[in-house]
């Protein structure tokens, strides 16, 4: 079979620098606390759903491969990879010099392990049905050569094996870890740092993997980690973040709010960075299962009811970029057609809902219709909720009812309340934000019927279509076509989405540190391996 050589072992020269920079020997002390925002719900990177915690799990886990900036990949774990022309076999040349934080070593038969990991039923779901829909077998067809074969193409693969839930894990610490759905420091990796303290509601402490010596070529420096260790502090309060960082009891906190933003840029003593997200855009996806949101007229009515210029401002004070798509300005799939195409114009929205029969007012003001009320129900998981996002829909919840009458409902509960919710079809209005390297691996878990989360129920061939072609294309321009459709479709033509604002990740740090950055793929905060203290 002719093999598409894709990356050659000289790319990475083992145990040596890579060309991100010179091989670093590490300080014996230097230490550091980072305050952040979300407490993750897991340290198992198989199981990673939450973009605020991407950061820790490349601390402790490395993937296969790594992607860069420009939507190219290189090699981490792997350190060459061929496809065959027909794209449905991956062969995997791994390092031969990695060892796992218990020792074991990492080679084929670890990576095989993980991958059989993923695949058991009810372990990973929404990777199994959707990240690994096109799968068919994972060989060791060698001590450190692995080989995937495909039932067809998949140009997402390669971008699976650099995410998050592609980090490998131990297989021995697989079989014996207390919690593996929760993780923790019995759930070990190969990473720059080593989980071993977790304190639930308070803080998690890595200290450095001495041995790592494997990082991909893009790293600021090679060799381990410049820091001893590092706390991350549990610190949910936006002011109290700022408070600890101003005060010096941490060095870098995430989550700057945009009344702080000011005051940080104004303090010579302190650092500001910020990054859009990849992925999809901060969205309210419609219910399109039941009334009234599954009219149309009461979708596009909700959407023109809100100034969302002007709520953007007034939460964020300048500092949120408007989405006009579900997939966000930072993807290069984003379709720019759509700017400027709909809502704020509530003289619409009005006569939207009297065409759909919601004419008569009740006491309070709300429109009614057949003596029931006009409520959209938006339920939130507590541990998803981030950027002020509950005083967002506190502003999206006055204006809608001062616009149009629309009774607009948010509860923010916890995880297993929001899923019985969800499962229960006991909403309209769901919300969600993904921080997926390549977009189109979130379209594939949002959009499709029966998708893994299928909270839109959109039920819609055509645009399963088009997700199915740009999935198995390799093609950047042949996807952004593709993809612009199925914005088109599902923006413009059916309503079914509501995009309310890009997410971006805000970063304070004081002078002193330097190495701070976003991960170029997801545009999230980096893990802490090129941190130190100093120059």
């Amino acid at each position: 079979m002719r093999l598409r050589v894709l990356a050659v072992a000289a790319v990475l020269s083992l145990g040596a620098c890579g060309t991100g920079g010179e091989t670093a020997a590490p300080a014996a002390d230097a230490s550091l606390v980072w305050a952040v925002e979300t407490q993750p719900i897991t340290f198992n990177p198989h199981l990673w759903a939450q973009n605020k915690a991407r950061l820790l799990v490349h601390n402790q886990f490395d993937a296969l491969v790594h992607k860069t900036a420009d939507g190219g990949f290189e090699p981490w774990l792997a350190k060459s990879w061929e496809v065959s022309g027909d794209g449905r076999e991956y062969t995997l040349h791994l390092r031969e010099d990695v060892t796992f934080h218990d020792g074991e070593k990492f080679d084929a038969a670890a990576v095989k392990a993980n991958f059989d990991q993923l695949r058991k039923p009810g372990y990973a779901p929404a990777v199994a049905a959707v990240n690994l829909a096109h799968l068919d077998e994972v060989k060791a067809t060698g001590p450190y050569t692995v080989t995937f074969t495909l039932k067809e193409p998949d140009g997402l693969f390669l971008d699976f094996l650099s995410a998050p839930q592609a980090g490998q894990v131990s297989p021995k610490s697989l079989a014996a870890a207390a919690d593996l759905k929760a993780g923790g420091p019995d759930l070990v990796g190969t990473g720059p740092f080593i989980l071993d303290r977790f304190v639930p509601g308070q803080e998690a402490h890595y200290r450095r993997n001495p041995a790592y010596a494997w990082a991909p070529p893009g790293a600021g420096h090679q060799g381990p980690a410049h820091l001893a260790e590092i706390t991350y502090r549990f610190l949910p309060e936006a002011a109290t973040r700022v408070g600890a960082l101003t005060s010096g009891q941490v060095q870098i906190i995430e989550g700057v709010p945009a009344t702080e933003i000011a005051l940080i840029k104004n303090d010579p003593a302190l650092r500001l960075q910020t990054s859009l997200n990849s992925g999809t855009a901060f969205t309210y996806y419609f219910n399109l299962a039941h009334a009234p949101t599954d009219d149309q007229r009461v979708r596009e009515a909700f959407r023109d009811a809100v100034d969302l210029d002007t709520v953007l401002a007034s939460v964020y004070q300048g500092t949120a970029r408007r989405a006009w798509s579900l997939i966000g300005q930072a993807s290069p799939f984003y379709d720019a057609t759509l700017e400027g195409t709909y809502g704020n114009d509530p003289a619409r929205a009005n006569r939207l809902l009297d065409e759909a029969g919601w004419t008569a007012r009740d006491a309070e003001g709300f429109r009614v219709k057949d003596g029931k009320r006009l409520t959209l129900r938006a339920v939130s998981s507590a541990p998803f909720v981030r950027d002020r996002r509950d005083v967002l829909a506190q502003a999206i919840q006055a204006a809608v009812k001062q616009s149009a009458g629309i009774d607009f409902q948010v509860k923010i509960v916890d995880q297993g309340a929001a899923e019985q919710a969800y499962a229960a079809d006991e909403y309209e209005v769901f919300e969600n934000s993904r921080g997926d390297s390549d977009a189109g691996a979130a379209l594939n878990l949002i959009l499709p019927s029966g998708a893994a989360i299928d909270r839109a129920h959109l039920d819609d061939p055509e645009v399963e279509k088009l997700l199915a072609e740009a999935s198995a294309s390799s093609d950047p321009a042949e996807r952004k076509e593709l993809y612009a459709k199925v914005q088109q479709e599902v923006v413009a033509e059916q309503a079914a989405v509501f995009p309310i604002y890009v997410p971006a990740d805000q970063v304070a740090a004081t002078a002193a540190v330097t190495g701070l950055g976003f991960d170029p793929a997801s545009g999230t905060p980096a893990s802490a391996y090129d941190l130190r203290i100093g120059t």
